[in-house]
């Protein structure tokens, strides 16, 4: 069986991530410790290891960190992005002046743990619905300036990316409802405002105002808070709506697109897949997700 594509992060995005992050660390002197404690002339070896079974992200991020600190540092992976390890498991391994890999080491790390946490933390809800043909997906939830990696990182673990942000799709939401004037108002502005290859996503709180846009067809609906009956009540009005069988239905191509969203955890997350809806939105895969602990051990040349 053919292993499908992983996600690819740009190199100019990396780069510009980590000389921010390295810029911010570093500040106006450098790391003045290490300048205070180690002779230049100093070499050093280093492996970085994972200390807990999890999906790793973020190893070009993390090499970028030691190339941009020093070029002549010796970088060499020993897993992929979105590989699965094991506690104990070696990822990388460094050697060269001890001055530049101790420098690089926490801007390094600090992406490693992040990502490979989302990654995990991703995974773990995948791994709840693999049974349904929901997917996960994260949100606009993300840290400021950390989004497009973030996201990538929701991909390595098996889940899917919603909008990126304000320009890519159209979400109308309860507010924009309000000032609009109802549901099927909003739907038809946005679609006499968008191109053809902008989607319109509506969020509704109850069955009437999901039949209001079902009138409408936007390509998604976003179910607010409902719990796993009314989510299935509304997959049916959905099929119903499109003529389908319950059988037709899950391979169906131009019907609305059902997402839910609210009250998403790792408890309620496969009675919400069970209820047939298309995806489950997210914060907590960005937001909520802890580290992955993965350590630096050093030795000295």
């Amino acid at each position: 069986m053919t292993e499908p594509f992983r996600p690819v992060l740009l190199a100019l995005m990396v780069e510009d991530q980590v000389r921010a992050a390295l810029l911010e660390d570093l500040g106006r002197a450098g790391d003045i410790t290490t300048y205070a404690t180690i002779g230049p002339g100093k070499t050093a070896a280093a492996k970085l290891n994972s200390r807990e079974d999890g999906v790793i992200a973020g190893i070009d991020l993390a090499g970028a960190a030691f190339r941009l600190v020093d070029p002549s540092v010796r970088f060499e992976a020993l897993v992929r992005d979105g590989d699965h390890v094991r506690a104990g498991d070696a990822l990388i391994q460094v050697e060269g002046a001890a001055r530049s890999i101790l420098s690089a080491e926490r801007v390094a790390l600090n992406y490693l743990m992040h990502l490979s946490g989302v990654a995990s933390y991703t995974a773990r809800f995948a791994a709840e619905i693999a049974h349904t043909r929901a997917r996960v997906t994260c949100t606009r939830k993300t840290l400021p300036g950390l989004r497009a990696v973030e996201k990538y990182a929701v991909r390595l673990g098996g889940g899917s990316n919603h909008r990126f942000g304000l320009d890519d799709a159209i979400l109308i939401k309860d507010n924009h409802i309000a000032v609009a004037g109802g549901v099927a108002p909003a739907i038809e502005a946005a679609r006499a405002y968008a191109s053809h290859l902008v989607k319109i996503e509506v969020e509704v709180d109850n069955l009437q105002q999901m039949r209001e846009a079902l009138a409408v067809q936007p390509d998604a609906v976003l179910l607010d808070n409902m719990g796993p009956n009314l989510l299935a009540e509304a997959v049916e009005i959905n099929r119903q709506h499109h003529g389908l069988s319950s059988a037709e239905y899950s391979l169906a191509i131009g019907r609305v697109v059902l997402e839910a969203s609210g009250n998403v955890s790792l408890q309620t997350v496969r009675a919400i897949a069970e209820s047939g809806v298309d995806f489950i939105s997210t914060s907590k895969v960005t937001m909520a997700a802890p580290t992955l602990d993965i350590g630096l051990d050093v030795s000295i040349g």
